[in-house]
Parts: C-alpha cells; sequence; structure tokens
C-alpha cells in the first residue's frame, strides 16, 4: 500500500492507482468529461486538475492519468485548481454551448461569463467517442485528424467506413452530441 496526502487528510492505495481512483473512494468529488470507467484514461478535458506538491514546486496535473506516489500531496480544492477549471470549462463552453452537460459543469462552477469568441464547433475532442469505438466496440472505424485549430475526428481520409458498424456507442458517449 501506497501512503500520501490527500487534502491534508493521510491516506493510503494500492500501488497503480491514479489520483482520480482514490479520491473517489474516499467520497471526494472531482468533475471529468474526457473520463470513463471502462475506457483508458486519456486526461484531455483537463477538469480533473488537480495540485501536487507543495509551495513553488507545486503543479497542476490531470488526476486520471497520475499515478500516486509514495509521500505524495494531493490538493484538489485550492483556488489555483478551481481557476484551473473554470477556464476549461469557459473555453469547451465557448467551443460547444449547446452541450447541456458542459452548461451543467458551468452552472456547478459558477461560469456565467464568456471571454472566448464562441466557434460552435459542438465538439470539444474530448477522445471519448474515439475511444469507445477502438476500445469497446473494437472496430477503430473514427480517430483524430490534423492538429491545432484544424482538429477534427473523422473516419479515414474522409470517406465512408468498412469497419464502423453504425452501433451508435460513439452519439452515446458523447457529452456535446455532435456527431
Amino acid at each position: 500500500m501506497i501512503k500520501f496526502k490527500l487534502n491534508g487528510l493521510e491516506v493510503s492505495a494500492e500501488e497503480g492507482s491514479t489520483i482520480l481512483d482514490v479520491a473517489r473512494f474516499y467520497g471526494l468529488e472531482i468533475p471529468t468529461l474526457c473520463f470513463m470507467d471502462g475506457l483508458t484514461p486519456w486526461g484531455g478535458c483537463r477538469l480533473c486538475v488537480v495540485e501536487i506538491g507543495l509551495g513553488a514546486r507545486a503543479k497542476l496535473v490531470s488526476s486520471c492519468t497520475y499515478p500516486i506516489e509514495e509521500g505524495l500531496i494531493v490538493r484538489t480544492d485550492t483556488k489555483r485548481v478551481i481557476q484551473a477549471r473554470r477556464m476549461m470549462i469557459e473555453l469547451m463552453l465557448s467551443t460547444a454551448p449547446f452541450s447541456k452537460k458542459i452548461q451543467d459543469l458551468a452552472s456547478k462552477f459558477g461560469v456565467t461569463q464568456q471571454r472566448f469568441k464562441p466557434r460552435n464547433e459542438e465538439c470539444v475532442y474530448c477522445g471519448l467517442c474515439i475511444r469507445m469505438c477502438d476500445e469497446q466496440m473494437d472496430a477503430r472505424a473514427i480517430g483524430f485528424q490534423n492538429r491545432g485549430y484544424k482538429r477534427k475526428i473523422s473516419t479515414p481520409f474522409n470517406i465512408k467506413s468498412e469497419e464502423c458498424r453504425l452501433c451508435g456507442a460513439c452519439i452515446y458517449i458523447c457529452p456535446a452530441c455532435s456527431l
């Protein structure tokens, strides 16, 4: 068992656990968008950030991908963490303003203004649909294309995929419901 501090409490967990796993086990709520049990953690949405370390050496990490370590000091609700989460919600809201899930997160975290120009892309690039298609449906019919502002999710070469079984799992899991 690995011992570390979580919000000032001495906790222990099995080796190989992530900060998110342990926080959930101890009843702490950490918001996520791109994380789902049964799929490989990706850490792309950055909503699950927590602060590790102390003082000037403290840093923000995604709790769904960061493995616990002996003596680790984790804080899940510092001012810095809340500000980072609010910023990510604002960015996602500018990308997919009609997503119910993102609107609920904005309401929960008190995000009432949007500083970023709305893009109405209806995809926050959380990767859930891609991982669902690959890992659960074993189809690998869709994936990321391009980088930066040209990034999108599509079938290879933008043509109808022979691998796609039209199961609808990608639409079911999508927090922005854009496919």
